[in-house]
């Protein structure tokens, strides 16, 4: 295969650069303690200081893979699926929620909302970044909103940001790992004070899984 036949493929979401897929329990927002079967998609531009998964961000260092290998993979495990990355809107999301959707599995992503919005999602976690601001659409469909609180200007940031989602959309405010012990007192304190907003916290490193 040519570099330009791999990259049409590519563009039409019938190839996707997989950085890893694993059966594991979501750690976090709305849907976290259940069984689900993660696919990260390499590819992310938006550049958060504090990524905990830096090794995502070049699509050219994971393997382009046949989405329908991703789906035949994903079928043997969970009728759940959660699309995370990198940033996996860079790509055409079409073609993988459809083969997901048409096998009778559930379609979660989580997303920056920073690139348009493709695929069909029963599920769309919206966490927004300050370096590229989710589209209008995004906020409009998000299901759950998730501010990472890494400073106090978080906060500002978060409160900007859930005066976007629609009415139904549930609000989250999650301690960046590495600050966890200084932010997490902070975040209960606003909380409690603002209780619009939920604590999530990310419970598969506290419970040591993927």
């Amino acid at each position: 295969m040519t570099r330009s036949e791999r990259q049409e493929l590519l563009d039409k979401g019938l190839l996707l650069p997989l950085m890893e897929e694993f059966y594991t329990i979501q750690g976090e927002g709305y849907h976290k303690g259940t069984a689900a079967y993660f696919i990260r998609i390499g590819g992310c531009d938006v550049g958060c200081h504090w990524c905990d998964v830096k090794e995502s961000w070049l699509a050219e260092l994971h393997p382009p893979t046949e989405t329908d290998k991703i789906v035949a993979n994903a079928e043997k495990y969970s009728k759940t699926i959660v699309v995370t990355g990198g940033e996996p809107l860079m790509w055409d999301m079409t073609q993988l929620t459809n083969q997901l959707k048409a096998r009778g599995m559930q379609t979660h992503i989580e997303t920056s909302g920073a690139y348009k919005l493709t695929g069909t999602w029963d599920w769309i976690c919206l966490s927004p970044k300050k370096l590229k601001l989710p589209t209008e659409e995004v906020f409009k469909k998000a299901h759950e909103l998730k501010c990472i609180i890494f400073n106090k200007d978080d906060f500002r940031f978060a409160e900007e940001q859930a005066a976007q989602v629609n009415k139904d959309c549930i609000l989250y405010l999650q301690p960046e790992w590495s600050k966890r012990e200084k932010m997490v007192p902070e975040i209960v304190d606003y909380v409690m004070a603002n209780p619009k907003w939920k604590v999530s916290l990310q419970t598969h490193k506290y419970l040591n899984i993927p």
